[in-house]
């Protein structure tokens, strides 16, 4: 398999796994589909228009999209022709936007539809690097993406070849801006090597056979998804494009999908819709679910189906499967830490959870859990990668180094010195060896110490309060304080029912927030999961916030992780609440 660079992978992809649906997204309630030949084509016909717009080598262009084939063929076509692709979040700011264009000094810009192009435009006034800007929608008065393709007529290809033949494994292939919770974001340089030797190491991995099918919803600008995709290519699995995160549901029934990859945030929501429809059965037959949830939740690799786990799969497992399309091989998570307790669950149904760490900087894999010779260990990130060493510091950090490991930080040689030691990757996150199992304990900067003198590590206690189904989300404060505390995002959804058959009047998110019924058993739960930490790292006290965090709303990062500092700000009367009558 002579594969170094990224778009190596597309000829690969036609020689050996030639198909009639290589990509495929719905259009106008329509599913449209591209051939591996006709997803070939358009990469060539496309890079030929680059070359044609004047896009020379080293040149910066930024993709702002949604999930979709147009996505496929910039990426490779822009490889093609030595530029470097500069992938973007929809949901950022248009702030943040004049910081990317400007210190990346993009050239061209493609983008997805006319919310975005919005923000794009406001940004191009402050961002004079810019030279165009064209969009994947058809909308009026903006350029569409055809008029630069329909100019690619082969009339470049030998030039187009020579670059092919310029191009090394080293060079840079992308920069992808991280999304920090603090300060500006950081520009990730990756190598062709660094994507690819990646892509090669997880494809024995991942349990799927040619012609398989995978629905993709998770950001195509993020390098998980975007790894992930290189491995379907490679691995010969037809790609199908979720419309939109809305559609989910939808789009897993009508695809049947064998594998797709999900944060912890969606998988926790499928898991309250499951419940949430299994509450409201009939009283025999919501028995009957509650006890084949409670043997899921019991569920041990390796151990021997009896037959109350063959009448729980006829009666509810079955069930649970089919409504996520009854093809699912494997889901792959990544992102952030996913609770024990779901893994089981889901491992128990028959959907096996694999469970991977990596980081931008890392491309992303550095571990992961399969399904291979007892591959997966609950609570842990799996095994690390071939071709990659990671070893723990004295302090607990894992550093890591291989071809996977970035090129360092775009503009910044400062900062990537601060991570970098000897091809030694500080990851920031503190972690630990079981029996061969990465297991991930903290991040190192979030680790805080009270007034006392004590640290608190959030991360663990975090996890393990979301195991209690009235807890949706929760951030562990108390830097600098007397204790630790934590401000909790009610499961809202769960408890609206929960109410319902208490006879509660719990309609709104106030309602919720403000009854004392649902203040103690949230307080009963705290207590509960408080016994499995130190005294100091226990939750003293604890505030209820009345809207879920979002990536719109500012408490998330496009990755779903929580951004601690702007939480604290937003949520300071509440913070001062708890020490004020501490």
């Amino acid at each position: 398999m002579d594969i170094k660079r990224t778009f190596d992978i597309l000829p690969y992809a036609l020689k050996n796994h030639p198909f009639e649906d290589c990509l495929a997204a719905k259009e106008n309630g329509v599913w449209t589909k591209y051939s591996t030949q006709e997803f070939s084509d358009k990469v060539n016909q496309m890079s030929n228009a680059l070359i044609e717009l004047g896009v020379q080598p080293g040149d910066k262009i930024a993709s702002i999209n949604n999930n979709r084939p147009e996505w496929n063929i910039l990426n490779y076509a822009v490889s093609q022709v030595g530029a470097i692709l500069c992938p973007m979040y929809p949901t950022i700011s248009a702030s943040d936007y004049i910081y990317i264009f400007n210190h990346s000094e993009v050239n061209y810009v493609f983008v997805s539809d006319e919310e975005i192009l919005g923000k794009v435009l406001k940004a191009k006034e402050e961002s004079p690097c810019i030279k165009d800007v064209f969009t994947f929608d058809k909308i009026k008065n903006a350029k569409h993406w055809t008029e630069v393709l329909d100019t690619g007529k082969d009339q470049h290809q030998e030039e187009l070849q020579k670059r092919i033949d310029n191009i090394k494994e080293t060079d840079l292939a992308t920069i992808i801006y991280t999304s920090g919770t603090t300060g500006n974001p950081k520009g990730v340089m990756l190598s062709h090597r660094n994507l690819i030797s990646n892509v090669i190491a997880a494809k024995p991995l991942l349990p799927t056979k040619e012609g398989d099918k995978a629905l993709s919803f998770l950001p195509v600008c993020h390098v998980f998804e975007r790894t992930v995709l290189n491995l379907y290519l490679l691995g010969g699995i037809k790609i199908y494009y979720a419309e939109s995160l809305e559609t989910i549901g939808d789009n897993i029934k009508e695809i049947k999908p064998h594998v797709f990859t999900a944060v912890p945030r969606l998988i926790e929501k499928v898991y309250d819709k499951i419940i949430a429809g299994g509450s409201q059965k009939p009283a025999l037959l919501q028995k009957i679910f509650f006890w084949a949830v409670k043997k899921a939740n019991a569920y041990e690799i390796g151990e021997t189906n009896g037959i109350g786990t063959a009448i729980a799969n006829k009666l509810v497992y079955s069930k649970i499967r089919e409504g996520l399309g009854g093809n699912v091989k494997v889901i792959v998570s990544g992102s952030a830490a996913l609770q024990t307790r779901l893994q089981k669950f889901f491992w128990g149904v028959g959907l096996p959870i694999l469970e991977g760490y990596g980081l931008t900087e890392t491309s992303p894999i550095i571990s992961v859990n399969t399904l291979l010779n007892n591959g997966t260990k609950f609570g842990t990130v799996g095994k690390v990668i071939e071709k990659v060493d990671v070893k723990i510091a004295e302090d607990g950090e894992i550093l890591t180094k291989g071809p996977n490991v970035m090129l360092g930080y775009f503009k910044a040689p400062d900062l990537t010195t601060e991570v970098m030691t000897d091809e030694w990757f500080h990851t920031g996150d503190i972690g630990k060896f079981e029996n061969g199992f990465l297991k991930i304990t903290d991040r190192k900067k979030q680790i805080f110490k009270t007034s006392g003198g004590k640290y608190v590590a959030p991360g663990p206690i975090e996890n393990t309060m979301k195991a209690s189904q009235f807890i949706e989300q929760v951030m562990v404060i108390g830097e600098g304080k007397k204790h630790a505390s934590a401000l909790i995002v009610p499961a809202f959804e769960h408890i609206r029912i929960w109410a319902k058959d208490k006879g509660l009047k719990c309609t709104s998110n106030d309602e919720i927030c403000s009854n004392k019924e649902v203040i103690s058993a949230i307080t009963s739960d705290v207590k509960l999961y408080n016994e499995h930490f130190g005294q100091t790292e226990q939750i003293k006290k604890f505030e209820l916030v009345n809207c879920e965090w979002s990536v719109e709303g500012g408490e998330l990062t496009p990755t779903m992780k929580p951004k601690r500092k702007p939480i604290l700000a937003k949520y300071n009367h509440l913070v001062e609440k708890i020490y004020n009558e501490s």
